[in-house]
């Protein structure tokens, strides 16, 4: 069992180093349906796992100039607190109880199809000629970019799913003029505050298992080295529909 988690953290990890996705939507299915751990573990272990594994990536970009931290302020203006009060309101239940289970593999199943329709959507902002941007930059980016942050900090909190590809997407269609490497840059530092604050709220509620958060960073941090070295030679234009295929499929038994 512990080298299972072991390949695990190091084969979600490779995709993450070469698809840019999150590793909250590989990760936290992987834990449920394939080792049988509990939703709200999944979710709060995911959360730390995240938190650790994508500060390296956040000082790589930060040298490299590739995070616009005014947006990431924006984004984390609405997210940290809604992180905060969703996890205020878990504070109040039972996260192990069947009612809340099944709300936490509901939700994750909603957010798993949308993190699959943002990895398409992605690819295609990414090539569509961008037309009105100067106006939606200047007059709504500021408060869409807020809410888009309170959105994603409900449901990171609840699934440790959607800061990786629903930011990355959100952010091509509200900041065009932005580059691809300052969009991931920009993502990953935002989403370093948003799952520290979820994971250490799921910490303080009973809901991160260390030996198997341990575990996952022995496998996920050569991986996502090794993924990195590849990014370049594996065709991602392959990678990313089969992921988006996977994970649809996914969201859907979740909420079946």
């Amino acid at each position: 069992m512990d080298v299972g988690f072991i390949v695990s953290g190091f084969v979600v990890g490779l995709l993450v180093g070469i698809t840019g996705i999150g590793g909250g939507a590989l990760m936290t299915p992987l834990l449920i349906f394939g080792f049988g751990i509990s939703p709200a573990v999944a979710v709060g272990t995911d959360l730390v796992f995240a938190a650790i594994t994508k500060a390296s990536g956040v000082w790589t970009h930060a040298r490299q100039a590739t995070v616009d931290w005014r947006v990431v302020g924006r984004l984390a203006s609405g997210s940290v607190p809604a992180a905060l009060v969703t996890l205020a309101v878990l504070g109040e239940v039972d996260t192990h109880s069947p009612a809340a289970q099944g709300l936490i593999t509901s939700v994750l199943g909603v957010a798993l199809m949308l993190t699959a329709a943002a990895l398409l959507w992605r690819s295609w902002l990414s090539k569509a000629p961008q037309h009105g941007a100067a106006i939606r930059e200047r007059r709504r980016v500021v408060p869409i970019t807020v809410a888009t942050g309170v959105v994603l900090g409900v449901l990171v909190t609840l699934t440790s799913v959607g800061a990786g590809a629903m930011g990355a997407a959100a952010l091509f269609w509200l900041y065009p003029r932005l580059s691809a490497a300052r969009v991931v840059g920009t993502d990953i530092a935002h989403a370093v505050p948003l799952t520290a604050v979820a994971g250490l709220g799921h910490w303080q509620m009973g809901t991160v298992d260390t030996g198997l958060l341990v575990m996952l960073l022995a496998g996920s941090l050569p991986g996502i080295y090794l993924g990195s070295r590849l990014s370049k030679q594996i065709p991602e234009r392959w990678l990313r529909p089969a992921l988006a295929t996977l994970l649809l499929v996914i969201g859907i038994r979740m909420i079946a």
